[in-house]
């Protein structure tokens, strides 16, 4: 079953499922959203929160593919924290009374611990939630297995379409100090592969954490990406960071809901990189350069809406 199959990272997941051979259920709160589906695919209908739908959906359900993440403002005064939290422990119920033998989920990366064993400063309501998350779905189904990933590089990816809207539109890149946290990008295409490979890995109750081959900072993405749309943009490096100002004009410029970019930014505290980097290795996925990811999302991108900077 494949949760989110409308979503960014689930609408390239489903044709790969499809190719491979496998018989898949697509679940989604809306089934008009849910465009080119595959011939053989069962799309039904059903709600994480309420659970209304789960039980029929996952009956003779081996794998469960969970991509359910929302950042925007929920209905009914639910923050996006409380709705992750209530999507999990019911989609969790579940998988575990219907005896789903793996969940596969994609999660974010978590700050490191420092060298002297203390937390990170771990102020981020969006990587807390990617935690939470986890940790409710791996103990309910022991098999299971979690990706953390940082960016990912893809035409519908949110954070990098937001990179592109603010190298497109500023004329000067106005860089907070979180510019010189380093992270690893990876491109949609690997990520797609990688959560394929799960679905038949032998890595029961594994977290990997994710990432592409270049170690890169935030300032420097900004730059590459600038470099691959053709277009010189003077950068002003800021000293300090001001994340509810800038997260409120970033999505201005963007033209994104500030409740979308104000939480990624609450994440942007230190470097996000991966504590082990065999992941690639364990799935089998070769990884692809960031530049040949921004390439290819660019031309994805531009296959149904134009770049003005191109």
């Amino acid at each position: 079953m494949l949760t989110g199959a409308s979503g960014f990272v689930g609408s390239l997941l489903l044709p790969r499922l499809v190719r491979a051979g496998h018989e898949v259920v697509a679940l989604t709160r809306d089934p008009a959203r849910l465009q080119h589906v595959p011939e053989g695919v069962v799309v039904a209908q059903g709600d994480a929160i309420s659970g209304a739908g789960l039980e029929q959906a996952m009956r003779g359900v081996d794998v469960a593919y969970y991509l359910i993440h929302s950042m925007e403002h929920a209905p009914a005064g639910l923050d996006f924290t409380a709705r992750e939290r209530m999507s999990a422990e019911s989609f969790a119920s579940r998988a575990r009374s219907a005896k789903v033998e793996r969940i596969v989920y994609l999660g974010g990366l978590v700050p490191r611990w420092d060298g002297e064993g203390r937390p990170p400063r771990h102020g981020s309501r969006h990587l807390q939630s990617r935690e939470q998350v986890e940790q409710t779905l791996m103990a309910a189904v022991p098999g299971s297995i979690a990706l953390r990933a940082s960016i990912v590089i893809g035409a519908g990816s949110r954070s990098f379409r937001l990179m592109v809207r603010l190298v497109e539109r500023m004329p000067v890149l106005a860089l907070p100090a979180w510019q010189r946290f380093r992270t690893q990008p990876i491109d949609e295409r690997d990520v797609t592969e990688m959560l394929l490979a799960c679905l038949q890995a032998d890595l029961p109750g594994r977290v990997l954490e994710i990432g592409g081959p270049d170690v890169l900072s935030y300032g420097e993405m900004l730059g590459r990406i600038a470099e691959a749309m053709l277009v010189g943009r003077p950068t002003l490096r800021l000293g300090v960071n001001m994340t509810p100002l800038a997260g409120r004009l970033a999505a201005a410029i963007a033209q994104e809901q500030p409740e979308l970019v104000l939480p990624l930014m609450e994440g942007l505290q230190g470097d996000l990189l991966p504590r082990e980097d065999d992941a690639d290795r364990l799935l089998g996925v070769r990884l692809h350069t960031f530049d040949s990811a921004v390439e290819h999302a660019l031309a994805e991108w531009e296959r149904t809406e134009p770049l003005a900077a191109r």
